[in-house]
Order: C-alpha cells, then sequence, then structure tokens
C-alpha cells in the first residue's frame, strides 16, 4: 500500500477535486502518472476507490473512507512537523562563561536576564577569574566562552572582538582633579596629571601596560602609591582617596550614579580599552553555547 506523504496527498486532491488533472497538476504530475498511482493503490487495497464511469468522477465508500486516513495522517504530519521544529528552535542545556572581574555583575546580569527571556530552557554558569585562569579554563574545555581584556589569539585561542571602552581618569568626588574638570566643565589636560598619587595595575596586566604607555607618549610621571590586581581594588582606592587612576569608564557606572567616584576625561586622548571573546579553535558549539555568543555578538548597550 502506497503512504508516501506525496501518494496520501494525490488521492486526497484527486477525491477533493474529483478530477484527475486538476489534482495532477497541482502534484506537479502528469495525468498519466496520477492515474496510474491510483490504479496501483486500489490493486494493493484490493477495493475501487474511484468510480470512473462517471464525470466528474465519484468517490466511492471505500474511498471515502481512505480520504478520511489520508486527511488524518496529513494532518497529524503536519502538527507534527510543527512541533518538532518548535522542538529545534528551543535552547536547552547550559553555556559556561570565563570572565574577568571588570566586565561587572551588572553587565553579567543584564545579559542573564536577555538570555533567560529568550531561551527560558537555557542556563548560563558564569565563573569570574582573572586574565591568565580565563585562558586556561578556555583551553581546557571548563567554559566554552571567555570574556578578557587586551585578547590575545593564539594557535589554540580564537578572538571575536567584542567592543572598545573609552578609558578615563577616576578619582574621588571631593578630588582636586574633580573639582577643576567640574569648574571648566570639560576634559582635563594630560600633563595635570604630573606629580599626582597614583592608584595602578598589576605589572602583568596588559592595561597596566597600555596605561604606562599612554603616560610616556604625553611625558607624565605620576606617583604610584598602590598597584592591585583587579579593578575592583582599584576603584576601592580611588573611592577612599588614596589616588586618582586610569580606568574604562563602563566599569565606573555604578559607582558614578552612588557619587563614589568621578570620571574625568582627558582632552585629545584616545585611550581605549580593547575587551574580547575568546574560545578555542574549532569549537562546536552546542546549540546553547552559539545562541550566548549570538546574544554577545549584538551591537552593545551604549556608553
Amino acid at each position: 500500500m502506497l503512504l508516501s506523504q506525496d501518494s496520501l496527498k494525490l488521492f486526497r486532491d484527486i477525491a477533493q477535486s474529483r478530477s484527475f488533472s486538476r489534482a495532477a497538476a497541482t502534484n506537479n504530475l502528469s495525468q498519466s502518472a496520477a492515474s496510474q498511482q491510483i490504479q496501483e493503490l486500489e490493486r494493493s487495497l484490493g477495493v475501487t476507490l474511484l468510480d470512473r464511469s462517471h464525470r466528474p468522477l465519484v468517490v466511492t465508500p471505500a474511498g471515502q473512507l481512505y480520504n478520511d486516513f489520508c486527511r488524518d495522517l496529513l494532518r497529524r504530519k503536519e502538527e507534527f512537523d510543527a512541533a518538532l521544529g518548535r522542538l529545534k528552535q528551543q535552547v536547552e542545556g547550559t553555556v559556561r562563561v570565563a570572565s574577568i572581574y571588570s566586565v561587572g555583575l551588572s553587565e553579567m546580569v543584564r545579559l542573564e536576564k536577555q538570555f533567560a527571556e529568550r531561551h527560558p530552557e537555557a542556563g548560563l554558569d558564569v565563573q569570574y577569574l582573572r586574565p591568565d585562569k580565563v585562558y586556561a579554563a578556555v583551553l581546557a574545555d571548563e567554559a566554552d566562552l571567555g570574556l578578557v581584556s587586551y585578547p590575545q589569539p593564539s594557535r589554540e585561542i580564537k578572538v571575536i572582538p567584542w567592543r572598545r571602552e573609552e578609558m578615563v581618569v577616576a578619582s574621588a568626588p571631593d578630588h582636586e582633579l574633580a573639582k577643576k574638570a567640574a569648574a571648566i566643565q570639560g576634559a582635563i589636560s594630560a600633563s595635570e596629571l604630573n606629580g599626582v598619587d597614583f592608584i595602578g595595575f598589576d605589572e602583568e596586566l596588559p592595561i597596566r601596560a597600555d596605561v604606562d604607555r599612554f603616560l610616556r607618549e604625553h611625558s607624565v610621571e605620576v606617583n604610584v602609591v598602590h598597584h592591585f590586581d583587579n579593578i575592583e581594588m582599584v576603584k576601592e582606592a580611588v573611592a577612599h582617596g588614596v589616588g586618582v587612576s586610569i580606568m574604562p569608564h563602563r566599569v565606573m557606572r555604578e559607582d558614578i550614579r552612588q557619587k563614589r567616584l568621578t570620571a574625568i576625561r582627558i582632552a585629545g586622548a584616545s585611550l581605549y580599552r580593547p575587551l574580547g571573546i575568546i574560545h578555542r579553535k574549532r569549537k562546536r558549539f552546542h546549540r546553547v553555547g552559539q545562541a550566548f555568543l549570538e546574544l554577545l555578538c549584538e551591537k552593545p548597550v551604549p556608553e
């Protein structure tokens, strides 16, 4: 018995139109090919499905029974295809992300919320690590994706540029530089950093090298009173008036809102911190990993 979707649809269309020619045209068949298929079907079933002695042809009781069967199977096939399509679109599982601390909890909370709204069946597991540990987690396949600053590609690591963050002077609100910037309602010159007490980053961090390069290029010498290995510690020292620093404006947003820090732009400066997404080369992402990567690569929230 012929039970292919095409043969079921052909008989349904013949029964509905009561015409071989119209049904054959609808199914991209010649009239003779359509007729041969129905004759073969009737031989297989051992009954007459269509009375060809009338014009238009008449569906026999056996034909009507088979027509109901065809319509039911085709309807169920459509329902199955729709359900399978919805299932394929669902994203399930957990994506593992290793991130440097300075991407910020607020940033990841926003991303996690967006991801959950789009893919409620999926999970997001984020761990905050030092930059070298992020690379190690990605290489060891302990993380599907890594978020790092000053990303470095290698034989095993692929880098996807994510965004550039403007770097500014960070100070306590009552610092002299903050007062001066407020008085002129603008940016300060790089030379005004000469001799200030400065909170730096540890020497092995790439942001330290970038800031040192910037200061050298502008012939600025600062008095480094402390240095730390993460932005949160630098922000705390600055907020307590120990000194000023240079860091990405984006990571200061909540501190500025709470009036703990002030962001001061540097006139004529072109200083940015690049952020990148890293993953192992030839990494085969499951659907949840690919979905989160696509979210990250969307246009970022503006400063």
